[in-house]
């Protein structure tokens, strides 16, 4: 556009007698061609409460560590599922149970047929002859 040092009023660009607006010549349809924006996430309001999407989780990592400790654990979502679940070290320790054989002994013992005399049998192995 050109603009008239007189007159503080734009005007259009004299082309043949006729005044043509360069804007409007300029500007064209869009074409189906051109990228459409991507459709935005889900707001954080709309997820259930103690879910986190990875990226969230990373920035906000005591925040999610102060959660897992007053609300319980918390779930981290890598595309919309479920990948990892937070917990705190006192609840896997409960969930892991007790690796000293304990378990295994009293199940055993408390087995109907505990009398019963496993020994194992000899079993002989070929040996090779190695010469030195």
């Amino acid at each position: 556009m050109v603009t008239d040092q007189r007159a503080s009023k734009p005007q259009g660009l004299k082309v043949a007698g006729k005044c043509i607006d360069l804007v409007s010549m300029t500007r064209t349809a869009k074409s189906k061609l051109t990228k459409q924006p991507k459709p935005r996430r889900r707001a954080r309001s709309g997820r259930q409460p103690g879910h986190w999407l990875l990226q969230d989780a990373k920035a906000r990592f005591s925040e999610l560590v102060r959660r897992v400790h007053s609300e319980g654990p918390q779930h981290v979502t890598v595309h919309g599922r479920d990948e990892v679940v937070v917990v705190a070290a006192e609840e896997f320790r409960r969930l892991q149970g007790d690796l000293t054989g304990q378990a295994l002994i009293a199940a055993m013992q408390a087995s109907p047929h505990r009398d019963i005399d496993i020994e194992p049998r000899d079993a002989r192995m070929p040996v090779r002859d190695v010469a030195l």
